[in-house]
């Protein structure tokens, strides 16, 4: 995999971050995206004598002339791009649904899935012209693209949308042979899921401890999808903490 070209989007923190390096250990060359540019500076840093294979080049992945630029910068530097981790996100605080601010809600939805649309659609432009023609995209679900956590209708509705988004664009990249799927994670333990430990709202109405794991697992996973040829393809992959509530009733 030494010398093939990856974005990350969102790869100033947490699964991003995580992923991003992992590429970088592995020779990829690897163009980190996101609003911060320290933040992203500090990902590349963290690759130690891998981060001569970073670029960073800040976005905003709801601007689709952001978008555009991120990708010609991308492949300018570095002459073709072999993957897309679709990774930036963004949620709304628990909030009863008919109290949710109409602007939280459109937050949410504009980074998730109009954000990951954008960087896909792109992508597929890239992915399409160059030779040797296509590449892979990974779309990052969540388990809220299968059920819900109390008061998350935007950021269920917008994972949600995002299996329909892969799904559509599985088949639609076929005949450019570009490989689409996603990666469903339930509990890694990042800054968003520091609390789960201590408790979190559970669907009866209690608040309980959940389970995580260590965000490495997820990076592993995003790797061994890439890491396939493009006849073949992981269209959808769960990786979660075995004990959390999620599968089963109560």
């Amino acid at each position: 995999m030494a010398d093939r070209v990856a974005i990350v989007t969102g790869a100033g923190s947490g699964i991003g971050r995580a992923v991003a390096l992992a590429f970088l250990r592995a020779g990829w060359r690897v163009a980190l995206t996101g609003r911060r540019r320290d933040a992203l500076e500090e990902t590349a840093q963290s690759a130690g004598e891998h981060a001569g294979r970073a670029l960073v080049l800040p976005s905003d992945v709801t601007r689709p002339d952001a978008v555009r630029a991120l990708f010609d910068a991308a492949v300018e530097r570095c002459g073709r791009l072999d993957l897309l981790f679709n990774n930036a996100g963004a949620n709304a605080p628990g909030t009863l649904l008919e109290d949710l601010p109409f602007e939280q809600w459109q937050q949410v939805i504009d980074v998730n899935l109009t954000g990951a649309f954008l960087c896909l659609q792109n992508a597929f432009r890239v992915m399409k012209a160059q030779s040797p023609r296509g590449g892979r995209i990974i779309n990052n679900g969540s388990i809220s693209a299968h059920a819900p956590r109390p008061n998350s209708a935007p950021y269920t509705a917008s994972k949600h949308a995002v299996s329909g988004l892969t799904k559509a664009a599985a088949l639609d990249g076929r005949k450019y042979d570009i490989a689409v799927g996603q990666i469903d994670i339930g509990n890694a333990l990042t800054s968003m899921a520091a609390r789960m430990p201590q408790g979190v709202p559970q669907a009866d109405g209690r608040m309980a401890p959940e389970p995580v794991i260590d965000v490495q697992v997820v990076a592993d996973a995003v790797l061994h999808m890439a890491s396939l040829p493009l006849d073949a393809n992981i269209l959808t992959m769960t990786v979660m903490a075995t004990k959390m509530p999620f599968v089963g009733r109560g």
